[in-house]
């Protein structure tokens, strides 16, 4: 909306598709996956920990925009297996949750018993099959990245299929195989913790130093387990504006894929940029920025 605003006539030269569709198609996604309990229009709240969440804008303008309820955890309570949301009239039956909150606190009496933000009571109304939770609990292990060593494999098991697009490859330190390999290429290669974010825990190979290197083979040896490793890759380069200028830097696009009946993708996505020249690490954490990715309909 800001760059509508700011290039008006970049919008009307080009036929650029429009991204403010994607709460409507939340919306829809959230109604499709009600649970078998659920009796007319499903009932749909965002459960946000609260305003002092660094994301609480993001969890109120989707609310709003989907016409639905915000909710805190106090604000929802669980009676004979269901979900019901407080309301200045009655109690209303809540069909579907979209989760702002991590696992550990979803419900203290499942998981963090100090956890004031969940719902006591919640994880035995999923389990019950009573309400459905976006994304569901558990669905978090996709962020460990060992499990991008398997996911080749996994594609197979579930569908019989090979995969179309291939996964980068991916050196699992846990082989003593594909381990003497890492250590004897590390100045070649990229290094992650496998729980690690924010591009913190990382050894970017080419720009190390024998010191950084010495280290990461210490902790390889260590705690294998803790580790995946990949080549660099060269990442693809955009024009951007910098204190001197124009000048190329590295980045990468993080899609917006729904999946319920259908799967709906929206026409742009996340482009994160590393600010920091000849930088790969793209993570706000570390300095990087982002950028509007614009989609051009025929």
């Amino acid at each position: 909306e800001a760059m509508m605003r700011l290039t008006p006539e970049l919008f009307a030269k080009y036929r650029v598709a429009p991204v403010e569709q994607y709460p409507e198609n939340l919306r829809r996604t959230l109604q499709s996956v009600a649970p078998p309990a659920c009796k007319g229009d499903p009932v749909i709240a965002v459960l946000t920990p609260g305003i002092y969440n660094s994301a609480f804008f993001e969890h109120s303008f989707l609310a709003d925009e989907m016409g639905v309820e915000l909710c805190q955890g106090d604000d929802l309570y669980v009676d004979d297996g269901f979900v019901y949301m407080r309301t200045t009239r009655e109690a209303k039956r809540v069909d579907v949750i979209y989760r702002r909150v991590d696992d550990d606190y979803l419900d203290p009496l499942t998981f963090r018993k100090d956890s004031t933000l969940g719902v006591p009571g919640l994880f035995s109304a999923y389990r019950a099959g009573n309400v459905t939770i976006v994304n569901a609990p558990g669905t978090g292990i996709a962020d460990d990245k060992a499990v991008y060593t398997y996911v080749p494999q996994i594609i197979e098991f579930y569908t019989g299929e090979k995969p179309i697009l291939h996964n980068v490859p991916t050196y699992n330190c846990t082989n003593p195989d594909e381990r003497a390999y890492v250590l004897e290429n590390l100045h070649d290669l990229v290094v992650k913790e496998v729980h690690g974010s924010g591009g913190y825990g990382m050894l970017v190979g080419p720009a190390s130093t024998k010191k950084d290197r010495a280290e990461f083979t210490r902790r390889i040896k260590a705690r294998p387990d803790n580790y995946i490793v990949q080549p660099t890759l060269a990442l693809s380069t955009c024009p951007t504006f910098v204190d001197k200028g124009i000048a190329p830097r590295h980045v990468d696009l993080r899609p917006f894929v729904l999946m319920g009946d259908q799967i709906r993708i929206t026409p742009g996505g996340l482009t994160r940029v590393a600010l920091k020249d000849g930088s790969l690490v793209v993570n706000s954490s570390q300095g990087g920025g982002t950028k509007d990715t614009w989609i051009l309909e025929d």
